[in-house]
């Protein structure tokens, strides 16, 4: 099976640009921005109650801990917010006017949670829609990406994945063109 696809700076800003003029732009806005910025896997985001966002005061978390239910692996770990998807976020919470903390983050149209069938679903056809050919691991792989073209390490990588062996955060990794012209102007 193909590896999800990478998006450039300015597919991800046609993304972005498609879902705003959708039903429910905000929400799938949010879904997008911690799949490219959190790397977290959709049936992660799909867990999410509001409790494991927001604090008791309303304010969106910087680092969040992901019990062992909650993930692929089976073992609890913490994911980190870039201050950027943070305060996206926290305009998110701030309209959406959240209360019931148990309740999940994310809400289909139909009121329910999303399952992570429905969310790799949704992700699908919301990638599909706007013209990409793509599966909803393309986030996770443009964050993984995108950190390794900046110099961070593979452990540290591998660490932010929730990923036990290295290996497997290696093959998340693309090497585009840019990537080996900046790597060749380091000699």
């Amino acid at each position: 099976m193909a590896q999800a696809k990478t998006f450039t700076a300015e597919e991800f800003d046609a993304l972005l640009d498609f879902v705003s003029k959708r039903s429910y732009a905000m929400r799938n806005r949010m879904m997008i921005l911690i799949s490219f910025w959190s790397g977290m896997r959709v049936g992660e985001i799909a867990s999410l109650r509001i409790e494991d966002v927001v604090d008791t005061a309303g304010k969106v978390k910087r680092e969040i801990r992901l019990d062992a239910a909650q993930t692929k692996g089976r073992h609890a770990r913490t994911v980190f917010f870039p201050a950027k998807l943070a305060a996206e976020l926290q305009i998110y919470v701030d309209a959406r006017a959240l209360k019931d903390r148990k309740q999940p983050f994310f809400m289909t149209a139909g009121g329910k949670a999303f399952t992570a069938n429905v969310m790799t679903q949704h992700f699908f056809w919301l990638y599909r829609k706007a013209g990409f050919e793509t599966s909803s691991h393309s986030g996770r792989r443009n964050f993984l990406t995108q950190l390794s073209a900046k110099g961070i390490g593979i452990r540290v990588l591998a660490s932010l994945a929730g990923h036990r062996n290295i290996q497997v955060t290696m093959r998340y990794i693309d090497a585009s063109d840019d990537m080996k012209r900046n790597a060749v102007e380091l000699i």
